[in-house]
């Protein structure tokens, strides 16, 4: 990991003649520094409201300056983080970090990966194409061997960088993680790792097409619709496989995405899992990692899993539609406080010469709530791209997870759930039937447990293996529960955070209480009620449950229906 500087991209309203242009000093989370651009200076604001040092416009009428005027302004949410990574890499500077945490003292690291040591004798070393804080990646050509004659990259990442146990763990993990990975067409292709006294060579495809980020610069700024979903269909065909095999990159940007020629159709691969990781669908991670403007708000507050990288991806969709940034600011703490806080702009052209399913497919990615964002096995499954030809929807883990939540449920949440899902929509429901056509229904039209672990079982690499997902897959399987046809599985299957998060929520829940009222809603005492959600002695059911029914006749209210579908617990109650 290196720090890596990207480019802030002009408003292509105040400048539609021009390029977007690079910057010199973009802020960062992350640490791998690209090679230097030639493009001048210019950073303007595509966020025309929100911070007192937007260059895009200076009226005070549209830079409204209360939020900065408190005598005691809110603290840099970036101080904290900067001292994180520098810790996580060892570093020293003015105001960061300076005291090494556990193991992380230099003194005594073991910096052997057990790699073989020929890479002289197998590859003869060009010239380099990229430049970051802790290594570089140059050119080269294979010597000997099955690649003999062949062009490959290197990743070069010296050993005198490795000051921390993070820093050399970081670099196994990526060699291990790209071994284990490889085999999705979108996915630069690894091919071997060596050592030697001062350094840890990555040999891995050669992608001579430049990043996705020139080819933006290349096309004035901002892509057609049409151009837009190609480059969207590729990054999330191969984010879907990665989260499935349970694996967050942690660092999609555009300068991430390689070209394999300069063709214009030519494919794209995703490349530097320097800051990748291993995650369960039940689990979150709480280190501080990305590049500052592609990171998710859950990241910020340390608890996150794979929905971080939807988030990035919906940055990336935000570029290459309109040509700006979602969120901007000249600081590491403004663009902070601008992921945390300021909403991106949909108003301003040519948001709104576009498609409505291509503005909904942006903003069910940029959703704050990480529960209400889209997968990336439902973003390919969104209208916008529903009818772009060669989408393969892949299977997705948080239909093993949401189901594992039905079968733990009462039988008074199923029922509404069943009627929530009456309510879906045609593309709704086409996503699901693509899930339970994955899962290989029986003859009969049934799919058990066991269906889960072997559906899985059959996309497993050694990269699921080591993100315990296959562990996830047959804990589920173990679960006692009887075969589900189609209808249940999609009771079972419904996100109700995903739901609420769409501008139809109100319908949906409206149809389904309606639904639930003429079909399972009854009388039911408030005892009854509180045994159904496994409410303990120590919950004082009374309170908390009194505007759960309706005084006129003891059956479910409307916001009991609602809350009930959200899966409320115990520990719920015992917060309010």
């Amino acid at each position: 990991m290196g720090l890596c500087h990207g480019k802030p991209i002009e408003n292509s309203l105040n400048q539609s003649e021009n390029p977007i242009i690079p910057g010199e000093n973009e802020p960062v989370l992350n640490s791998q520094t690209r090679k230097s651009s030639n493009f001048p200076f210019y950073s303007p604001s595509p966020l025309f409201s929100t911070f007192k040092n937007s260059p895009a416009h200076s009226s005070v009428s549209s830079t409204p300056l209360r939020i900065f005027k408190r005598p005691f302004p809110p603290p840099s949410p970036a101080k904290h983080i900067r001292a994180l990574l520098a810790r996580r890499h060892g570093s020293v500077k003015p105001n960061e970090a300076t005291i090494p945490e556990g193991s992380e003292i230099e003194l005594g690291l073991d910096k052997n990966f057990g790699f073989s040591n020929q890479f002289m004798t197998h590859y003869e070393q060009g010239e380099e194409v990229g430049r970051g804080h802790f290594g570089y990646t140059c050119s080269a050509k294979a010597k000997k061997g099955s690649l003999k004659g062949q062009d490959v990259a290197v990743k070069v990442i010296p050993k005198s960088k490795m000051t921390t146990a993070i820093a050399i763990e970081d670099a196994r993990r990526e060699v291990n993680m790209l071994r284990a990975l490889t085999g999705h067409r979108n996915l630069v292709q690894f091919y071997d790792a060596y050592e030697d006294e001062n350094n840890v060579y990555i040999v891995m495809e050669l992608c001579k097409g430049g990043e996705l980020l020139d080819r933006i610069l290349s096309r004035g700024g901002k892509y057609s619709e049409d151009d837009a979903k190609a480059v969207m269909v590729q990054i999330l065909s191969v984010v879907a496989y990665c989260h499935l095999q349970g694996v967050v990159h942690r660092d999609l940007k555009p300068e991430n995405f390689l070209f394999t020629s300069n063709d214009e159709h030519s494919p794209l691969k995703a490349i530097d899992f320097g800051l990748s990781d291993y995650v369960k669908p039940d689990e979150r991670l709480n280190d501080i990692v990305g590049s500052a403007y592609y990171v998710a708000p859950e990241v910020l507050h340390r608890s996150y899993g794979t929905e971080a990288d939807m988030w990035s991806i919906g940055v990336i969709a935000y570029i290459l539609l309109c040509g700006s940034r979602p969120f901007w600011s000249r600081t590491e703490s403004g663009i902070f406080r601008a992921v945390l806080k300021a909403d991106p702009s949909f108003d301003e052209a040519p948001w709104p010469s576009l498609s409505l399913d291509a503005v909904d497919f942006v903003q069910r990615l940029l959703n704050k709530d990480y529960r209400k964002r889209l997968t990336a096995s439902q973003a390919l499954s969104h209208p916008w791209l529903a009818n772009y030809h060669d989408v393969k929807i892949p299977l997705d883990m948080i239909i093993y997870k949401l189901v594992k939540a039905y079968i733990c449920s009462s039988s008074l949440r199923k029922a509404a759930l069943g009627a929530l899902a009456k309510t879906l929509t045609v593309p709704q429901l086409a996503y699901l039937r693509e899930q339970f056509t994955l899962l290989g229904p029986n003859k009969s039209g049934f799919i058990s447990l066991q269906n889960f672990k072997t559906a899985v079982s059959k996309n497993s690499t050694d990269a699921m293996k080591d993100s315990r997902v296959l562990d996830y897959a047959n804990m589920i399987s173990s679960l006692q529960y009887r075969k589900l046809d189609f209808e249940e599985f999609c009771a079972a299957s419904i996100s109700v955070h995903q739901l609420e998060g769409m501008e139809s929520w109100e319908q949906h829940a409206r149809h389904a209480y309606d639904l639930f009222e003429k079909e399972g809603n009854r009388p039911i005492m408030i005892e009854e009620l509180a045994s159904e959600l496994g409410l303990g002695p120590s919950v004082p059911v009374h309170v908390v449950l009194q505007d759960w029914l309706r005084h006129s006749d003891g059956k479910l209210s409307f916001l009991g229906f609602v809350r009930l579908l959200h899966g409320v617990s115990s520990r719920t109650f015992q917060k309010a």
